[in-house]
């Protein structure tokens, strides 16, 4: 164990040299508060003790997701416009959901019709309290699917704080190299609330696995309420348009037709008329032109999945090897011990770290990470 963690601080030691004053790192060892937070000594808990706790539970808990809360809240307070810096910063401390679900009868027959929603479609919304209310905080949600990235408590502003770092950096990129000022409300506000209502989508279920993600307009349900949301909450035109480039962008015409389609269907949900508000051209089959830059900052920004989704389903089969030879929990006779422990080792040391130390150190320097956090 020495030799590996001797390994990894010269690793560590070697970056910081080398690009850790280019990159602006601080905190523990060089590195940014988040990697710092899971780099920091851990509390060990034992098999039992995790398996009693709840997801939400574990994210309150973990060091590392409420470090990345805190740059996002960071980042959301330095938004210039006061209206979208109390908005943005309102739905990260609170992601109640203000969409009319009352309408939802209706909304089913004009999305089917519209072809946004597939004919075996009877709901637009997951389910959630008549009241609005998240079933959980920004704080607690994973950052997709549970077979796709960041897929762990918290792992959702584990991701947008590295995507919103991403955008910030992108932008003072493009300044430097292209004198390219951009909108910093818009890019990194759109950022921010790109994924803005997983917490809704990805309600944690009794197995202590998530809710499983429908389709909507042709891409996954949570993109197009979350536009919706920021449409409703009257967010300007610039700043949703950015925040609905996050899966696509309009530099092709099958992008841009695929974008036209989520913000026509995020504004029949939020009740709100399209042109009218200048998400749309006034033929409404396009874009504002000329297409504006931000949009393609957040779309840019918001590619951590290229790796973390492989990463993180990598880095699961090597946690069930490990949970049934030294944990004595085999995943497939106890699937529901499995996740909470799988939750639990993730959210306090995330899954792009595990997969790090992994593939560069091997599986005992792996096992000996989980161990920080987890008793046989």
């Amino acid at each position: 164990m020495t030799m590996n963690t001797s390994r990894r601080t010269l690793l560590r030691s070697a970056f910081v040299g080398t690009a850790g004053t280019a990159l602006g790192l601080t905190g523990f060892g060089g590195l940014n508060p988040i990697a710092a937070a899971a780099e920091a000594p851990k509390r060990a808990r034992t098999v039992a003790e995790v398996i009693r706790m709840t997801p939400v539970e574990i994210a309150r808990e973990s060091e590392v997701v409420q470090t990345a809360y805190k740059v996002l809240l960071k980042s959301a307070s330095q938004l210039k416009d006061a209206k979208v810096r109390e908005t943005v910063t309102a739905i990260l401390k609170n992601p109640d959901v203000t969409l009319d679900l009352s309408r939802e009868a209706d909304l089913v027959k004009t999305l089917k019709a519209a072809g946004y929603l597939g004919a075996k479609g009877d709901t637009v919304f997951p389910p959630i309290e008549k009241s609005g209310r998240s079933p959980q905080p920004t704080w607690s949600a994973p950052g997709s699917g549970y077979g796709s990235h960041h897929a762990y408590p918290g792992g959702l502003v584990v991701h947008v704080a590295l995507n919103v770092l991403s955008a910030e950096k992108l932008l003072q990129s493009y300044a430097d190299n292209n004198r390219c000022y951009l909108s910093v409300d818009d890019a990194v506000g759109g950022e921010l609330l790109h994924d803005l209502h997983k917490p809704w989508v990805f309600a944690w279920q009794k197995d202590n696995s998530c809710r499983k993600e429908e389709t909507l307009a042709m891409t996954g349900e949570h993109h197009v309420l979350s536009l919706a949301e920021s449409m409703h909450r009257g967010l300007p035109a610039t700043f949703c348009t950015a925040q609905a480039c996050a899966h696509e962008h309009p530099g092709s015409q099958k992008g841009l037709e695929l974008m036209v389609g989520w913000i026509k269907c995020a504004a029949i949900i939020a009740g709100v008329d399209p042109v009218e508000k200048g998400y749309l051209a006034k033929d409404g089959k396009t874009l504002p032109e000329p297409f504006r830059s931000e949009g393609f900052v957040v779309h840019l920004a918001d590619h951590d999945w290229v790796l973390s989704v492989p990463a993180c389903q990598w880095t699961v089969e090597a946690l069930k090897r490990l949970m049934r030879e030294k944990y004595g929990v085999d995943a497939e006779k106890r699937p529901a011990d499995f996740n909470a422990l799988r939750n639990y080792v993730l959210a306090n040391l995330t899954a792009m770290r595990l997969h790090a130390i992994r593939s560069s150190e091997g599986e005992e320097a792996f096992a000996a990470d989980v161990a920080r956090v987890l008793k046989a």
